[in-house]
């Protein structure tokens, strides 16, 4: 009974210990009390109660009183309710409230709200907020435009941007803007008579550019546009003519070549009209004899009568063939 006894009273008070000690271990590990005593020593009243309800909406506690500090360090006074409803939208406290701080610091106007519209659309905020204080400088890739001439130049441009926090929401990017500039070199250039205008005035690149307010609609606001560099590329002008020059002269060779096809079918042609006639001689001297025949037998050619008709045949062929030996004499003398 006494050592019952005994070990009853050593083994309540080692159960008690343990139990209060996985009791403190669950408790500091669903409620951050060291979080919720930095808080409450920055002076930032944040409810214990409030706490473990983030823990319960699955928010950790780390990513919204931190800020929370830093906005009040900094002379901000944020609302942890909206602090928390942003998280739980997917934005990013921390960077919402650098962004918050340094525009305050900058003296730029920007509220929380819009903030955190910023933030949720996608876009850094605190970068933008950077970006109106210190402009950023864009540089465009090489674009190539054609003047009256037909010379071609190369011109590559940087443009000094500014950001503007009330465009941000819904305004277009940097490609836009890189665009625009693009269009206004190409306009510019494809206006001017020579490209020697162009490279004697390049700034007047700069002045068309800017009097369109290529700005319009965009997440920025441009300050300046310098045109880099300018290059003289191909002649397209005579490039061109040589294009169609060589068109031309195609077209002249297909031409040459349908008269030299029709003149030789014209001449097959004339040569089968030949061998046709020849074709009816040979057939007509063919029917000589039958006639011949034909009169003999009638009693209308008598023998006297074909031997005279031989006779002018012979006197015939033989002045023919006078007159072929003749002609060379003549062309001789």
């Amino acid at each position: 009974m006494l050592g019952d006894v005994l070990f009853s009273s050593i083994l309540i008070p080692i159960l008690i210990i343990i139990a209060v000690i996985i009791f403190l271990s669950i408790f500091f590990s669903f409620i951050p009390l060291r979080l919720w005593i930095a808080a409450l020593a920055s002076g930032v009243r944040v409810r214990i109660s409030q706490l473990v309800g983030m823990r319960i909406r699955k928010v950790l506690p780390a990513r919204i009183v931190n800020p929370m500090i830093k906005a009040t360090k900094a002379g901000l006074q944020l609302p942890i309710n909206k602090l928390e409803a942003h998280f739980l939208a997917g934005g990013n406290v921390d960077r919402v409230v650098n962004a918050l701080i340094a525009a305050e610091r900058a003296g730029i106007p920007l509220d929380f709200e819009r903030a955190c519209a910023i933030d949720l659309a996608g876009r850094d905020v605190l970068q933008a907020v950077q970006m109106s204080v210190n402009p950023k400088v864009i540089e465009t890739p090489v674009i190539a435009a054609i003047a009256k001439d037909g010379i071609e130049l190369r011109a590559k441009a940087r443009v000094t941007v500014r950001a503007n926090i009330d465009r941000l929401v819904g305004g277009a990017g940097e490609e836009t803007i890189i665009a625009r500039i693009g269009e206004g070199i190409v306009t510019t250039v494809g206006s001017s008579l020579s490209h020697k205008d162009v490279l004697e005035n390049p700034d007047s690149i700069s002045r068309t550019v800017l009097d369109k307010g290529l700005d319009a609609g965009t997440a920025f606001e441009i300050l300046s546009i310098d045109i880099a560099d300018v290059d003289v590329g191909r002649n397209v002008g005579a490039q061109l003519q040589i294009d169609q020059a060589e068109a031309d002269k195609r077209i002249a060779q297909a031409k040459a070549e349908e008269r030299r096809a029709m003149a030789v079918a014209q001449e097959q042609e004339n040569k089968a009209s030949v061998q046709g006639m020849r074709a009816k001689v040979v057939e007509a001297e063919a029917e000589v004899p039958r006639a011949m025949a034909h009169a003999f037998r009638e009693g209308k050619l008598g023998v006297m009568d074909y031997y005279n008709m031989q006779n002018v045949i012979s006197d015939t062929e033989m002045r023919k063939s006078i007159s072929k030996g003749a002609e060379p004499e003549k062309t001789n003398e």
